[in-house]
């Protein structure tokens, strides 16, 4: 059975870090790039191998990177816990922290649910590199297609975010991003959660789908931005839970030590890539990303069927 050493780990680790956040797939580039580099590597690196602990050990780096957004976002998680504890104990959604909870609960619903019901179904049948190659490339079609429509002004103009926002004088940035998007409804917010689903595919970026759902509901790219850390950190450690545990299996005991400094690696790159992301989205775009995406996905797609 192939194992993983530490150097693919670390490897693995700070791929994961930065391309989980970075709207660029990491389930993608974890399939694509060990199929082109070949040789031992791609042995190792095989999630649908019999026996492969790969795919628990992505499962881990995946859990590392969601705690450098809870560390990072710590602040906001201590106001969703108070809201959610204030919202059942008085029975009511009425303050910004309890909107905010109950926001993040009911769009994170679909995704979990399908995750449950697609997630093996779809990684067996599509966790190969040529199909991620392709999804790849259809990601990039998407963000560039979200910044075209909102250019073009059909993005939703809804919540008062289509423009640059303008808050109240010393308020803190965080709190303010979080008050615009209380301003979604509960509907609007299920429909940007429910664009994690799209994710499921290999190929197809959770933040950069979520991103572009929340653009076109008339979301600034900041906000945008927040709002899909903030989502993706409960669907993560809920796949965690599942898969982590995997790796405490007699049979993945050889790989427990490179999971561990590959999970140090990516919570470390996962930390600089959120706090890169917050300022980059306030006054960029997804552009740039989307012509990454489709460019690599298709010189993959022509690479790996030669």
């Amino acid at each position: 059975m192939s194992t993983l050493t530490y150097p693919e780990a670390i490897g693995v680790g700070l791929l994961q870090g930065v391309t989980e956040l970075f709207p660029v797939s990491s389930l993608g580039h974890s399939i694509l790039l060990p199929a082109v580099i070949g040789g031992k590597i791609q042995q190792d690196l095989d999630m649908t191998a019999d026996g492969s602990s790969y795919l628990a050990a992505l499962v881990a780096l995946h859990l590392a990177t969601a705690l450098a957004l809870v560390v990072f976002f710590w602040r906001d998680w201590v106001r969703v816990v108070s809201g959610l504890v204030s919202s059942i104990r008085h029975r009511r959604v009425e303050t910004r922290d309890e909107r905010l909870t109950w926001l993040l609960i009911i769009s994170t619903i679909p995704v979990g649910v399908a995750g449950l019901v697609l997630e093996k179904a779809l990684r067996h049948a599509l966790g190969k590199p040529v199909p991620a190659a392709v999804f790849l490339a259809l990601n990039g079609l998407v963000l560039l297609g979200a910044e075209r429509l909102k250019r073009g002004g059909t993005g939703r103009r809804r919540a008062g975010h289509a423009a640059p926002p303008v808050d109240e004088p010393g308020l803190d940035p965080a709190i303010a991003s979080d008050a615009r998007l209380t301003k979604l409804s509960f509907v609007q917010g299920a429909w940007i959660g429910s664009a994690q689903i799209l994710a499921l595919f290999p190929g197809i970026s959770r933040s950069g789908v979520t991103m572009s759902a929340g653009i076109l509901r008339g979301l600034h790219h900041e906000d945008a931005a927040r709002f899909s850390f903030l989502l993706a950190t409960p669907v993560i450690l809920a796949a965690s839970v599942l898969k982590v545990p995997e790796l405490f299996k007699p049979e993945n005991s050889g790989v427990l030590g490179p999971v561990a400094a590959g999970s140090v690696a990516a919570f470390v790159a996962g930390y600089i890539s959120v706090r890169f992301l917050t300022k980059y989205f306030e006054t960029r775009s997804l552009t740039p990303f989307a012509v990454y995406c489709f460019l690599a996905g298709v010189g993959s797609a022509i690479y790996l069927s030669l």
